[in-house]
C-alpha cells in the first residue's frame, strides 16, 4: 500500500486558481489543474473604466472543488488522496470582503447575490483612491507614526481603504457588514467549515502589510485613529483581530463536509492562508538579501532580512515590512509595480483592435473570423518581441513610464498615469513595445534602488511567474537593465509550490520552512546574465525614464 504524505498546495490568481498535489517527501509534483473564474471570465461585477474590480465568492468557491477534484482524479491512485496530509492557501491582496457575524460573505447570502460591494474586492480594485488619500492626511496628525511599517504611504489597493470605501458607498451592505475579512484568511476558515466571524485566524501576512497591524502597536491602530477618520469606522477594530498567525501555522482540520465534498480523510490539516507573492517567494527559494520578482499582471517583490539586520529601522516607500511574513523568525519587505504583464497585454489589445471588427467583414464567415482573430492575437506578443529585439540602439528614441494602473513601488500613488514621449511618424510598434518593456524593467530598477538607499542590500533576483518563464526578451532585458543575474525558477507553479511546502510545516511533516524547502523546492532552469554591452544605453535609457517620470509626476497628473 502507498504510505506516501501527500500535499495540497492552491493558488488563487486574479484569473483562475490553480491546486497542485506534491510528494511531501521527493517534493515530485504529482498533478496539477486550473479553473478559470466563470463570472470574471465575463466580465461580471466590474467596471474596469472607473477601476472596479470586484469577484463573487463562488468563482472561488468553485474553483477550490474543480481543482481539487481534478488533481485527485489525473492520480488515478485513491491511496493518495488517503494520504493527503496537508492544504494550504495563497490569495491575491488585499483582496477583502464583508462577512456578516458567521463569517458568510454577504455576497452569498439572500439580497447581497448580485451587488459589487458584497464582494471581493480584487487586489487591483481602485475605487478606493479618495479614502487612501484621507488615511494618509489623517495618520500626519498622530504623533505614533501608524504607517511606518507599510512604507510611510497607504494605499488604495489596502485593506482599511477599500472598508472605508464600501462602507460609504452601500448603506445595505454597511449595515449588514460585521467584518472584513481577506481573501486569504476566508479560504482556510471555509474549509475548517467555521460559522463565527470572530473566530477566523488571521494571516500576519495580510494583516501586517494591508491592515496596519504590528506587534509594536500591540495589534491593530486604537479604535479612536479610525474613528475620527470616519465614524463609521468606530468600534471595527473590536470586530476584526489583535492577533495574527505565520503561514507555517494550522488554522485547523478539514472539516467533513469539505472532506467529503473533495473525497479526503477528516484529518487533513489547513494551513494559515498567506499572500501569493509571499508563499511564491518561499516556492522560489528565496534566500537573505536576494529580491524575488512575482511577476505576472502585476509584480509582487519580496526581499527577507534577519530581522536583527533591519532593527527598528523604518524602510521607506515599499508596501510593508513585517516579522514573520514570509518566513518565520525572518523580517519580510515587500515592493512592487502595479502594472507589468498587464502593460504588454493592454498594448496587444490596442493593436488588436480592428481584428475584433472582423466579425464584421463580408469576405469571411464568422468562424473563420474569429479564428483569423484568435491566430493573430495569440502571436503579437511573441512577434513584437522578436522584432524588438532586433532594433538597433540608434532607434531607441521612444521612452515611456509604467504606470498605467498607477504605481506600487516606490512611494505608492495610484492616481499616477503612463505617459509615453519620443513619438514620431518613425515610431512602430516594435520600438513602442520596446519603450513599453524598458519601463517596467525601469520601475524594477527603481524598486531596487529603493532598498539600497534605505540601507537593504540587493545581492540577486529570482524570477517567478508567468513573465518569467516566458518572455526571455523581458528576461533578459531585466538583467541587462539591473546588472545583475536573474534566476528563473524550475517549477510552473511557484506560488502553489510555496503554499504545499506550508502546507507541509502546517501539518507538522517538517519543523520548519527552511526544512521543508530543502526537501520539496524545484530549482532553478535557467540563469539570465547580464549583457555589459548594453550598459551604457539602458542607463542613457534609465535617466530620461526617471525625468519623464518626473515630468508626468509633478506636472501632468
Amino acid at each position: 500500500m502507498n504510505t506516501t504524505k501527500y500535499v495540497i498546495g492552491i493558488d488563487y490568481g486574479s484569473d483562475s486558481v490553480r491546486s497542485i498535489v506534491i510528494d511531501a517527501v521527493s517534493g515530485r509534483e504529482i498533478s496539477a489543474a486550473v479553473h478559470y473564474y466563470n463570472r470574471w471570465k465575463q466580465g461580471l461585477f466590474c467596471v474596469p473604466s472607473a477601476n472596479k474590480f470586484r469577484q463573487h465568492p463562488l468563482d472561488y468557491i468553485e474553483g477550490l472543488e474543480i481543482t481539487i477534484k481534478e488533481c485527485l482524479a489525473k492520480v488515478g491512485d485513491k491511496n493518495v488522496a488517503q494520504n493527503v496530509k496537508g492544504i494550504s492557501i495563497d490569495t491575491t491582496g488585499s483582496t477583502p470582503i464583508a462577512v456578516d457575524q458567521t463569517g458568510t460573505p454577504l455576497a452569498l447570502t439572500p439580497g447581497f447575490e448580485t451587488n459589487p460591494n458584497a464582494m471581493f474586492v480584487l487586489w487591483k480594485d481602485h475605487t478606493a483612491v479618495k479614502e487612501a488619500a484621507e488615511i494618509n492626511a489623517h495618520a500626519k496628525n498622530y504623533t505614533i507614526n501608524y504607517l511606518k511599517n507599510v512604507g510611510g504611504i497607504y494605499s488604495s489597493e489596502w485593506f482599511w481603504a477599500k472598508l472605508l470605501h464600501i462602507l460609504r458607498e452601500d448603506k445595505a451592505v454597511r449595515e449588514a457588514c460585521y467584518s472584513w475579512v481577506e481573501h486569504c484568511d476566508w479560504i482556510p476558515f471555509l474549509l475548517t467549515g467555521g460559522n463565527d466571524a470572530s473566530k477566523i485566524k488571521r494571516s500576519r501576512c495580510a494583516a501586517g502589510h494591508k491592515a496596519l497591524w504590528a506587534e509594536e502597536f500591540d495589534g491593530l491602530p486604537p479604535n479612536n485613529f479610525f474613528a475620527e477618520l470616519d465614524p463609521l469606522l468606530d468600534g471595527f477594530t473590536a470586530r476584526l483581530f489583535k492577533d495574527t498567525h505565520t503561514a507555517a501555522e494550522a488554522a485547523g482540520t478539514i472539516s467533513a463536509e469539505w472532506a467529503e465534498r473533495l473525497g479526503l480523510p477528516n484529518d487533513v490539516v489547513i494551513g494559515v492562508g498567506a499572500f501569493d507573492a509571499h508563499m511564491g517567494a518561499v516556492g522560489g527559494q528565496i534566500e537573505p538579501y536576494y529580491l524575488c520578482k512575482i511577476m505576472g499582471t502585476s509584480t509582487c517583490d519580496i526581499l527577507i532580512a534577519p530581522t536583527k539586520d533591519i532593527g527598528n529601522r523604518t524602510i521607506n516607500g515599499i508596501c510593508g515590512q513585517v516579522n514573520g511574513s514570509v518566513v518565520p523568525g525572518m523580517l519580510g519587505l515587500e515592493a512592487g509595480q502595479s502594472a507589468f504583464g498587464d502593460v504588454y497585454a493592454w498594448f496587444k489589445n490596442l493593436l488588436a483592435w480592428p481584428l475584433q471588427q472582423l466579425q464584421h467583414s463580408s469576405l469571411l464567415n464568422s468562424e473563420t473570423a474569429e479564428q483569423l482573430r484568435q491566430e493573430i492575437e495569440h502571436k503579437i506578443i511573441a512577434e513584437l518581441s522578436l522584432q524588438a529585439s532586433q532594433l538597433s540602439e540608434e532607434e531607441g528614441v521612444e521612452v515611456a513610464t509604467d504606470w498605467l494602473n498607477g504605481r506600487r513601488t516606490p512611494d505608492a500613488n495610484q492616481e499616477l498615469k503612463g505617459s509615453l514621449m519620443g513619438l514620431s511618424l518613425g515610431s512602430d510598434a516594435p520600438r513602442i513595445f520596446r519603450a513599453l518593456a524598458e519601463a517596467t524593467c525601469f520601475g524594477a530598477k527603481r524598486i531596487v534602488e529603493r532598498f539600497e538607499e534605505e540601507g537593504v542590500p540587493v545581492k540577486g533576483i529570482i524570477g517567478i511567474g508567468g513573465v518569467a518563464k516566458k518572455s526571455s526578451y523581458i528576461m533578459q532585458m531585466m538583467a541587462d537593465v539591473l546588472e545583475m543575474p536573474i534566476k528563473i525558477q524550475k517549477s510552473e507553479q511557484t506560488c502553489a509550490l510555496g503554499a504545499a511546502i506550508f502546507a507541509a510545516v502546517a501539518a507538522g511533516l517538517y519543523t520548519n520552512v527552511e526544512e521543508a524547502v530543502k526537501a520539496i523546492g524545484a530549482g532553478f532552469e535557467k540563469i539570465y546574465t547580464p549583457n555589459t554591452n548594453k550598459q551604457e544605453f539602458y542607463r542613457k535609457h534609465y535617466t530620461k525614464y526617471k525625468a519623464l517620470g518626473n515630468f508626468t509626476e509633478n506636472l501632468i497628473s
